[in-house]
């Protein structure tokens, strides 16, 4: 049994699931991405799959989280 390899989308949804969310700079890493790509990907792909995102600014670090579904 073949098991799927993350993609770098599950990769950005596994890191704005968490409790604080993540950075630009902390996805950017993850994923290799450039800045405009990663808020690409936060404002098109990731909403088509159903998600809200939500931002905070935490210490003076703006940093993005899944919010409720829409």
């Amino acid at each position: 049994m073949t098991t799927k390899t993350p993609t770098k989308l599950d990769t950005l949804e596994k890191l704005l699931g968490r409790k604080h969310g993540a950075s630009i700079a902390e996805m950017t890493k993850a994923t290799g991405w450039q800045q405009h790509s990663v808020r690409g990907a936060l404002a098109g792909a990731l909403k088509k799959r159903g998600h809200a995102i939500a931002s905070d600014k935490i210490a003076g670090v703006r940093r993005y989280r899944i919010g409720a579904n829409q």
